[in-house]
């Protein structure tokens, strides 16, 4: 079995990126196999749950590939009782039934190398994986991001002007989850450094409350201001109101910057018009250079649903990639949702890939596209929560009043491309109340509640058009 196992990991290791393997697939060792299934070695129970979601198909599939379908589990470090680990540690027993010394078996998690992930904590997820496809190279270059393109190829390769900081400003689904991860694949890849941290500014906000809750603020600090070659912080809008998150942020480029180490952040606001920002973080954010990514346009569409279609590995006549890039405007994440739809119906249905296919899929993307604004919204929150737009648009401070608001702003940004000031004032609100607004319902459908169901209710409505 443990040739099998070898085989396996030699296989993965060519299917998946580098980093990938070093993190997630080298520190898992063979404990044990009882003949119906084999038990891995893992450094921790927070291993256990990402290889479970990302890597657990891909193990059975290599497994299955040698002829061998064969149950996996998991072991973390110090949950196995002293008698089954004296039992593991003197004896196996093989395929036939027959006991043999255990000489090979050593779990890789012993290792003080291996016993932290790279960038990650043991006890606390501190980042993100990087995306296998948002490469340089996957990335669809267009006039509404070429200097965006360019300035992030260029800080990965050095600075742009003397600058390690780069701001990626625009709306959601256009591209600048996908430059800011290239950055740092492209760093893993040419510098040999696996010091890459992809957060989001809640996952930096969570981890420090985290640190200070635990006692663990200095290996928080450590980990960020001395252990960290590159910075991806994403949705830095999230820090509006939290001084504290804010303030040791700032503190923490400083440490880098003055390290010479590379930063990205990416919003959809412009560092000024974030509300209930501190002007020291402020300051940081606006140091480096600010490039913007915009809607792309029809020969741009055009090129991405090509890439798209060559990556999904099947046909798409040219007249209905024409039809989608024409009638899917609004960004690449609502492009790529069609082009994915129309595909998966013709291959479900046994159709071929047409027009008339192609219509009967975006017909309800771009009827609900046309159709959603702010005003529809609030009358169907208001319907639902029984009370007045003249209620919702009020000065009260009432629950019954306040939540249904914030429910009304959080879907207005879900489903419109309304900027979130735009969104404040048409409930009569400032700025920073919008985005309060969202952030507290954000939480909340965390906590699958009572909200959450609220929610899911009327986006379904929303979604089928029931207006």
């Amino acid at each position: 079995m443990e040739l099998s196992w070898e085989k396996v990991k030699f296989q993965i290791k060519k299917s998946i990126p580098e980093h990938s393997y070093r993190m997630w697939i080298d520190p898992l060792a063979l404990l044990e196999y009882d003949g119906n299934g084999i038990t891995l070695a893992t450094p921790n129970t927070f291993f256990i749950r990402r290889i479970k979601e990302n890597y657990l198909d891909i193990l059975k599939r290599e497994f299955l590939n040698l002829g061998q379908a064969i149950n996996i589990k998991f072991q973390a470090a110090g949950k196995k009782d002293a008698k089954s680990s004296k039992k593991a540690k003197d004896q196996k027993i093989d395929e036939f039934g027959a006991s043999y010394p255990a000489l090979s078996v050593k779990p890789r998690w012993k290792k003080p190398e291996q016993a932290t992930l790279p960038g990650l904590g043991a006890s606390f997820n501190g980042g993100r994986m990087l995306k296998k496809g948002y490469t340089f190279d996957d990335f669809v270059v267009g006039d509404n991001s070429n200097f965006a393109y360019s300035a992030s190829l260029s800080l990965a390769q050095g600075k742009i002007n003397g600058s390690g900081i780069l701001y990626l400003l625009g709306k959601t689904g256009l591209g600048k989850s996908h430059l800011s991860q290239a950055v740092g694949h492209h760093m893993m890849a040419n510098n040999g450094s696996n010091r890459v941290y992809y957060v989001t500014a809640e996952d930096f906000t969570n981890e420090m409350i985290f640190s200070l809750r635990n006692h663990t603020i200095d290996k928080f600090k450590e980990k960020y201001r001395r252990k960290c070659d590159v910075l991806i912080l994403e949705d830095i809008h999230f820090l509006s109101g939290k001084m504290a998150t804010q303030k040791e942020l700032a503190i923490t480029l400083d440490y880098l910057l003055d390290a010479d180490k590379k930063i990205i952040f990416s919003g959809c606001e412009l560092p000024d018009e974030i509300p209930k920002l501190n002007d020291q973080l402020k300051s940081r954010l606006s140091m480096g250079l600010v490039t913007e990514i915009e809607a792309p346009d029809y020969k741009t569409r055009l090129r991405i649903l090509r890439k798209k279609t060559n990556t999904l590995g099947c046909k798409v006549p040219m007249p209905v990639t024409e039809y989608i890039a024409q009638e899917l405007c609004d960004d690449v994440r609502q492009l790529e949702s069609g082009l994915f739809g129309v595909v998966a119906k013709g291959q479900i249905m046994g159709r071929n890939i047409d027009i008339e296919l192609a219509k009967s899929v975006l017909d309800n993307i771009t009827k609900n596209r046309k159709r959603i604004n702010i005003d529809l919204i609030k009358q169907l929150v208001c319907n639902e929560f029984s009370i007045s737009e003249q209620d919702i648009m009020s000065k009260s401070r009432k629950r019954v009043i306040v939540k249904p608001r914030q429910v009304a702003m959080f879907l207005a940004k879900k489903y419109t491309d309304q900027p979130i000031k735009k969104i404040g004032s048409s409930f009569k609100k400032y700025h920073a109340t919008a985005i309060y607004s969202v952030n507290v319902i954000e939480k909340e459908l965390k906590q699958k509640g009572v909200v959450f169901e609220q929610i899911n209710y009327i986006s379904k409505k929303i979604e089928a058009g029931k207006f």
